[in-house]
């Protein structure tokens, strides 16, 4: 899991225990026992977010493994759809992988995790939070990329209902625009805004604005922010 999602994992695993959800076992293996070798806790669960079955068999695991622990945060991280293709050369499939991963998947997430977050308001240190990672093409529909900006539009579309629904209820919603390549191993062969140094966002640093949003008091909620590298154009 070298992406934001294991950058954010151990940021938040110096205060929580930490579970990681992904399809695939060995997309989290790593980050799980990176965490545990630290002394930390951590907890990797294959699961679908598409699949509402699956999602909730994951948490029924989370209960079962950490029973007397409240969930402080959930992040939704799920990358879907990236399709760059036109619009006539789009398949139906390639349309549906969108949705299914970017908005029916948060849609699965956000239904397993918000009675536990709600459940926490009463005594957790920082307001029970629940953050969507959104990215360009939840703002900005470009050529070739209907398919990517019709779900995340939907997962960012959402995230704000949830918010409007849920802040007064002491739960923070936010969502993330990560507008820019993302400095991980996957994308250290692609050049970014000339190649210039901190062209690429940092994943280290997507995971401190996360954390902030978590910590932030529920007088100065931010709903949504945006993260870019200082040269990218927008």
């Amino acid at each position: 899991m070298h992406n934001p999602g294991r950058a954010t994992a151990l940021r938040f695993a110096k205060a929580y225990p930490v579970v990681l959800l992904a399809r695939k076992t060995e997309s989290f293996q790593d980050t799980v026992s990176e965490i545990n070798d630290a002394g930390g806790k951590a907890l990797g669960i294959a699961a679908d977010a598409a699949d509402p079955q699956s999602v909730r068999a994951a948490f029924d695991k989370i209960k079962a493994e950490l029973p007397d622990h409240k969930l402080a945060a959930a992040i939704y991280n799920v990358a879907a759809g990236f399709v760059r293709k036109p619009f006539l050369e789009l398949s139906v499939e390639e349309f549906d992988a969108s949705i299914d991963g970017s908005a029916r998947g948060f849609f699965n997430f956000a239904q397993a995790t918000l009675p536990l977050l709600l459940d926490a308001v009463s005594n957790s240190e920082h307001a029970p939070t629940l953050i969507a990672t959104g990215a360009t093409a939840s703002v900005r529909g470009s050529a070739s990329f209907g398919s990517l900006a019709s779900g995340m539009f939907a997962r960012r579309a959402l995230s704000q209902s949830l918010a409007r629904e849920f802040g007064p209820q002491g739960v923070h919603v936010a969502h993330a625009i990560i507008d820019g390549i993302i400095d991980i191993p996957r994308t250290s062969a692609f050049s970014a805004n000339g190649g210039v140094e901190d062209g690429k966002i940092s994943a280290h640093a997507i995971a401190d604005s996360y954390w902030h949003l978590h910590s932030q008091p529920r007088s100065a909620f931010t709903q949504e922010l945006d993260l870019r590298p200082f040269v990218e154009k927008f």
